[in-house]
């Protein structure tokens, strides 16, 4: 009877340390053990080619393809990143004429097995008050914050870009940002 317990104990042991190497092999998705039956929906999220456009100080911006492979639709509501103090959800939408840049309401909606792509010139994660440059090949670390109160981490690459250059939406405090519009490393997006 002993040796059964210590066998069948044993195998468990071995079974759950097996059962966690995926997981840690795949690091867009975070570990399920530690996640809060709140959250879920955290680990049906990933992302695809995740980069940062490099800038020299300033702003920046943060672009990739979010993919929910669940069968209900996530929200992320925020982002955070140790390169930024100040870190918001954006989306570019025509303005008299002109794009411009204002913080996305209710966050971006991922639907059930479906994407949501962050990109130049539209939806993207604002990064305002550089802690330091962006340099290419740079490796970014974000946490996404979801509306179940789950979390979602990912690293992204710093990456030239020299496209997509919006225009603030007016009444936006720049000012505050270090930035007027679009300087050296400013232009975004």
């Amino acid at each position: 009877m002993f040796s059964r317990i210590t066998v069948a104990g044993l195998a468990v042991v071995v079974l759950t340390a097996c059962g966690g190497a995926p997981q840690q092999a795949a690091p867009a998705v975070p570990a399920a053990a530690t996640t809060p039956p709140a959250a879920q929906a955290g680990p049906a999220l990933s992302i695809t080619d995740p980069w940062v456009k490099t800038a020299k100080k300033g702003m920046s911006a943060a672009f990739g393809t979010l993919v929910n492979n669940s069968g209900t639709d996530v929200v992320v509501m925020s982002a955070a990143t140790p390169l930024s103090p100040k870190v918001e959800l954006h989306e570019v939408a025509e303005s008299a004429g002109k794009s411009v840049m204002r913080p996305k309401e209710g966050g971006f909606v991922i639907p059930a097995h479906g994407s949501h792509e962050l990109k130049p010139g539209g939806d993207h994660i604002m990064l305002m008050g550089l802690a330091q440059e962006v340099r290419p090949g740079d490796e970014i670390s974000f946490t996404l914050t979801l509306e179940d109160g789950g979390t979602f981490d990912f690293t992204a690459l710093g990456k030239d870009f020299a496209g997509a250059k919006e225009d603030y939406q007016p009444g936006m405090d720049m000012d505050a940002h270090g930035e007027s519009g679009a300087d050296e490393g400013g232009e975004h997006g």
